[in-house]
């Protein structure tokens, strides 16, 4: 069973990922002793152009920087 800060820190990581303008329908937000795992694809959403990979490492500082998440693994796939 997860334990309670790792379901809010969840919880927070997916509201951090809503302000973006990113389709995260075929990701995956797992959290394990304050380390978040991302997993699966990633796109912009439909009349957004940026680059992926840079907006994916400013998420990963913004998340870095919050209480109870120690480090974040991201393993997507960029698609356009």
């Amino acid at each position: 069973m997860p334990k309670p800060e790792d379901l809010e820190a969840a919880r927070m990581v997916r509201k951090e990922f809503a302000r973006r303008p990113i389709d995260t329908s075929l990701m995956t937000i797992s959290i394990v002793h304050g380390v978040v795992y991302l997993r699966g694809s990633v796109k912009p959403m439909r009349g957004h152009t940026f680059d992926m990979k840079e907006e994916l490492e400013i998420l990963s500082k913004i998340l870095r920087q919050r209480p109870g998440i120690r480090d974040v693994v991201i393993d997507v796939t960029r698609r356009a």
